[in-house]
């Protein structure tokens, strides 16, 4: 006798075949995740290359090409100080650009620089503008240029004291690669640490989803540049700058959010200040506030440079 179905069962085989279909949907989703996180770490990681046709105008610049440790080419500028400084400067100063960028970026500062009497070193970071580099390591191998920065600086002035200002990669590289034996360090919105700065990134785009693709990006970071995420913390260097530090950051900045800056300025070590610049996201902090900034800044390097040569 053949049995009636049941009113309400589900067929037979059909709670299989949902089954097969939500694995299936799985699986697709979490390849087209691993596909997408594979193309997005390969872009971050591409190196930034720009031909920088002519200097600024208005600057006395010098062009120049320095090697680093590893034998690679730093490409970069040399700005002569202005007015008082012109003939006996206050200080030379390390400009260092941010991710993807070049040395262009830091012009405005060369500019105010120059003016208050301090000569600067604007340099390409590895695999950015037109230095050295196929791909872009986060720090580890951009503290190379910066340490070829330092020593190009000091052949040109001997016998002034050096401070850096260093944005967000710039800032992290200079941590990464000290101590360099500078007199003062800027460190603007730079992250403490590879897997917050990577978190705080992925979590600005896709919010509370963005837990599995910062872990994707996270995975890749030893096989594709070949360096361990440990290595990329600057918390954990920030206290062997050897010098006074200025930390600063905006308070709206969903990279480097103010906890993460203070992350930072509690692990620095000796003469230190913060300063979270009110309404600024992930951006110029010169262009954000240029009166204050220029005013702190300049207050900060007399202030770390006294009795090394800039006591005017």
């Amino acid at each position: 006798m053949e049995q009636e179905p049941v009113e309400g069962a589900e067929p037979r085989g059909s709670a299989g075949r949902v089954a097969r279909v939500l694995f299936g949907l799985l699986l697709i989703g979490g390849l087209a995740g691993l596909g997408s996180s594979w193309w997005m770490a390969g872009r971050l990681s591409a190196p930034a290359p720009s031909s920088i046709v002519a200097p600024p105008a208005g600057l006395e610049v010098e062009a120049f090409t320095a090697t680093d440790a590893r034998g690679r080419s730093v490409r970069g500028w040399c700005v002569a100080a202005e007015g008082v400084g012109a003939e006996a400067p206050r200080g030379v100063v390390i400009l260092l650009h941010g991710i993807r960028g070049n040395r262009t970026a830091m012009v405005r500062r060369a500019r105010f620089l120059a003016l208050a009497g301090y000569a600067s070193v604007l340099v390409d970071l590895h695999a950015h503008g037109e230095s050295d580099g196929d791909r872009i390591t986060l720090g580890d191998q951009e503290r190379y240029s910066v340490a070829a920065a330092v020593e190009h600086a000091r052949g040109l002035h001997p016998s002034l004291p050096v401070a850096v200002i260093g944005v967000s990669l710039g800032g992290a590289a200079a941590v990464l690669g000290s101590p360099l034996g500078v007199q003062a360090m800027v460190l603007e919105s730079v992250y403490p640490d590879i897997e917050s700065a990577i978190e705080h990134r992925v979590g600005a785009r896709l919010g509370r989803l963005g837990a599995l693709p910062a872990w994707l990006l996270l995975a890749q970071i030893e096989p594709r540049l070949g360096v361990e995420p440990s290595a990329l913390r600057p918390v954990d260097r920030v206290s062997a700058v050897g010098c006074p530090v200025l930390i600063a950051s905006g308070t709206e900045d969903p990279h480097t959010p103010p906890e993460e800056a203070e992350r930072l300025f509690q692990a620095a070590v000796g003469s230190k200040s913060l300063w979270l610049v009110e309404g600024a996201a992930h951006v110029d902090l010169h262009a954000a506030a240029p009166a204050e900034y220029e005013r702190r800044i300049l207050a900060f390097f007399q202030e770390a440079m006294r009795g090394t040569g800039d006591d005017r």
